[in-house]
C-alpha cells in the first residue's frame, strides 16, 4: 500500500510530459477527486452525506469499482492535505478534459456542497475559485449550481 502511494505521489509530482497515457488517465481521475474533496473540505461542519456525494460524483464520472473508488477518495485526502493550490490539478483537467467535462465536475462539486442541506461559505468559495481555473464562464457555473441544487 505504502509502495503503491509512494509510486502514485511520484506520478503526480512528475511534469505532465514525462507520464504514460495510463498515469496521465490516473492523473485526471486524482485530479477531480481531489477538488471534490476539497468542497468537502471546506465545510468545518464535514459529514457523511458529503462523501457520499463525492463518492457518487466519482462513480458517475469514472467506471471503477468500489474498492477503486475508496482508494481514490483516500489518495485524493491525503493529496488534498499536501497540496498548496489548485494549479497542477485544473491545469491537468484544462488539457485532458472538454468544456463539457469541466462543468460536470464543477456540477459535482456543487453536488458535493448542497449534500448536507447547507452551503458553507467557504464551498462556495472553493467552487468559484475552481471555476474560474477551469474556464467556466459565469453563465456555465450558475446552470451548473442550478441544476445540482435541484437534482
Amino acid at each position: 500500500m505504502l509502495r503503491a502511494l509512494k509510486n502514485l505521489l511520484d506520478t503526480v509530482l512528475a511534469p505532465p510530459a514525462e507520464r504514460s497515457e495510463a498515469e496521465q488517465s490516473h492523473f485526471l481521475r486524482l485530479a477531480t477527486a481531489v477538488l471534490l474533496v476539497e468542497v468537502m473540505r471546506a465545510d468545518p461542519a464535514l459529514g457523511v452525506a458529503e462523501r457520499r456525494a463525492v463518492v457518487a460524483g466519482l462513480r458517475a464520472k469514472f467506471a471503477l469499482s468500489d474498492q477503486e473508488i475508496g482508494e481514490l477518495v483516500a489518495l485524493a485526502e491525503e493529496t488534498a492535505r499536501s497540496a498548496n493550490d489548485f494549479h497542477q490539478f485544473t491545469s491537468a483537467l484544462n488539457e485532458g478534459f472538454g468544456q463539457e467535462q469541466k462543468i460536470r465536475i464543477v456540477e459535482n462539486m456543487w453536488r458535493v456542497a448542497f449534500a448536507d442541506g447547507h452551503l458553507d461559505a467557504h464551498e462556495n468559495h472553493v467552487i468559484s475559485k475552481v471555476a474560474g481555473l477551469l474556464h467556466v464562464t459565469h453563465g456555465e457555473y450558475i446552470a451548473a449550481k442550478m441544476r445540482a441544487r435541484e437534482g
